[in-house]
């Protein structure tokens, strides 16, 4: 488990400030932000390669900003993608002026956050690109390679990109390799044990003894099959087996070779299992090139490993093999890298305050019951987080409840700090919440908020018609932006039914505290009739079956989150006027 921290939802600022006091010599903090670039900023007429993902995986992300590798990293809370405001202030930061390209994992929370912050950075001028990783072959078949999560491979491809942009390729170029490294690497684990979050005392998910499991995921996610124990040499024909069975056609047999760590596993444990990696490797024909044995993408204290093979040509090669160094890999003379240009932005971020607008008294009256709502949300969420922790574990990573407890704490706060009507109260609330809470949950969240926000506005009364175009606005942004459908066993399997049932009852005439209550209850049943459904998007997908029996955290949250704030309208002077 961990065991040093303090308390843990300051436990990943505190990590950020550690390693920034430990690698001052490599890195620098962004103001306002939950990253670093490179010593000394940005260098002008140079591609910047900015990586990020959740905490908890050190040394990816952090551990590789310097020379021949990256430019930029940002982290989320543990397991969790950092906000897309994150994301494009170290962006925008790393910036000089050449362009910039984003690269993480595979999950849909990063793909959504890192997203966005793509488009404000492209609005800006800054040409920016978007490279994901799907080297994780457990994940999805070769069929459907795009639906792959990113696991080790990781390193991988940001050491190919960022050895590409210090030697001088423009964006295209970096945005190229980057892409061409991710499609010939593959990547296979096993976990020996589940990882614990700070604060909690249970892992993610428990392997039996005596018991293995193939196909884990590095945000705490269990495996997708469960074999007894095997020796190391069996073991290494699994893993050689598997990863070799997707070897391209057209490879030459030079491959770029990790044995990765996952945290718990020691390295003289890696260093046997790597002896018959090597031997079957050979006897395959495979020439490993300056191969890897460490920990270089961990799962906190997850006991496992994996396999990660780039196949290799030429370019491809050069770039493995060309000088680095940064805080947790080193190789040959960086002082033969081509130099950039050092130049600095503002170190004191200039902030972009709005000034309150104007709100009419009917608004600010309905923002008071506004943030009444958002106080009864957070508090239903901090009652029921580790409830939701432990569904989301059943066949996620966890950290439904921790990433929804820091978005609401956020939320509530910036909403009762919030001045002007309505619109303006849960706009800032939904920038908050997104902010804080990071992932996919977190990225949603604060879109219906804010779309919510857009729709009431500051000038107008909230009638109970007006309520539900802002409800609907809300729920529509979600299955915009999350690309989900009703069945993928989603928050929208509890959202749409709540909708429709609101409606329903506003047309009969029924109050807008009565139609609210009805639908609550509507949502809480088709939340937990997720149950019978098998996850098709998200971190879940991967481990569908494992999800059948169990209902889907998001529609778990939002069915509490509604009969909640049900509660707060039954008794709100607004409820039945607006």
């Amino acid at each position: 488990m961990t065991h040093i921290y303090d308390k843990p939802e300051d436990f990943k600022e505190q990590v950020l400030d550690g390693f920034a006091r430990a690698y001052s010599r490599y890195v620098e903090r962004v103001p306002h932000a939950a990253g670093f670039v490179r010593r000394g900023g940005p260098r002008a007429g140079k591609v910047s390669v900015v990586v990020g993902g959740g905490s908890g995986h050190f040394p990816s992300y952090s551990g590789t900003l310097g020379p021949g590798f990256v430019d930029g990293a940002v982290l989320g809370d543990v397991f969790a993608s950092p906000s897309a405001e994150q994301v494009y202030r170290v962006g925008r930061a790393a910036s000089g002026g050449a362009g910039v390209v984003l690269a993480y994992g595979n999950y849909a929370g990063d793909r959504l956050n890192f997203g966005a912050a793509q488009e404000r950075l492209q609005a800006e001028g800054i040409d920016c690109r978007n490279v994901y990783v799907t080297d994780d072959i457990a994940s999805a078949v070769p069929s459907e390679a795009d639906k792959r999560r990113g696991i080790a491979g990781t390193f991988l491809v940001y050491k190919v990109g960022g050895a590409a942009a210090d030697q001088g390729l423009d964006v295209d170029g970096v945005e190229r390799v980057m892409r061409k490294a991710n499609a010939n690497t593959f990547s296979y684990g096993v976990a020996f044990a589940g990882c614990t979050m700070p604060g909690k005392h249970e892992p993610l998910f428990v392997v039996p003894p005596g018991q293995m499991e193939f196909g884990l995921g590095i945000h705490g996610e269990p495996g997708i099959s469960s074999e007894s124990w095997l020796p190391a040499a069996t073991l290494a024909e699994r893993l050689v087996h598997a990863v070799l069975a997707e070897r391209p056609a057209d490879a030459d047999g030079r491959a770029a070779v990790i044995v990765n760590g996952l945290g718990a596993t020691k390295y003289e444990e890696l260093f046997v299992l790597n002896g018959w990696v090597d031997r079957l490797l050979r006897e395959a024909g495979v020439v490993s090139v300056l191969p890897e044995v460490g920990e270089l993408v961990t799962s906190l204290d997850m006991a496992g490993c994996s396999l990660s093979i780039l196949w290799l040509d030429d370019e491809l090669e050069a770039l493995w093999s060309a000088p680095a160094d940064t805080a947790a890999f080193r190789r040959g003379e960086t002082s033969a890298l081509p130099t950039f240009e050092q130049h600095r932005t503002d170190s004191a971020e200039t902030e972009h305050h709005e000034a309150i607008r104007s709100a009419t008294p009917a608004s600010r009256a309905a923002a008071v019951t506004a943030r009444a709502c958002i106080g009864a949300m957070a508090d239903v969420v901090l009652e029921n987080e580790d409830r939701l922790g432990e569904i989301d574990a059943v066949a996620g990573d966890g950290d439904h409840g921790t990433g929804m407890a820091r978005g609401v704490r956020a939320a509530r706060e910036t909403a009762d700090a919030t001045d002007g009507g309505v619109g303006s109260v849960l706009r800032a609330a939904g920038d908050a919440f997104a902010d804080k809470a990071g992932g996919t949950s977190g990225m949603l969240w604060g879109l219906a908020l804010g779309s919510m926000g857009d729709s009431l506005g500051d000038s107008e009364a909230v009638t109970p018609e007006r309520a539900l175009v802002a409800v609907r606005a809300g729920a529509d942004a979600i299955k915009r932006v999350g690309k989900a459908e009703l069945g993928d066993k989603t928050m929208l399997d509890a959202l749409f039914p709540f909708v429709d049932s609101l409606g329903g009852q506003l047309d009969q005439g029924v109050s807008l505290a009565e139609a609210w209550a009805t639908a609550a209850a509507v949502a809480v049943e088709a939340a937990e009739a997720t149950a019978a459904l098998k996850a098709r998007v998200g971190r879940a997908r991967p481990l569908a079956e494992r999800s059948i029996g169990t209902p889907d955290p998001g529609a778990v949250s939002m069915g509490l989150i509604v009969t909640r704030v049900g509660d707060v309208l039954a008794t709100a002077s607004c409820a039945d006027r607006g």
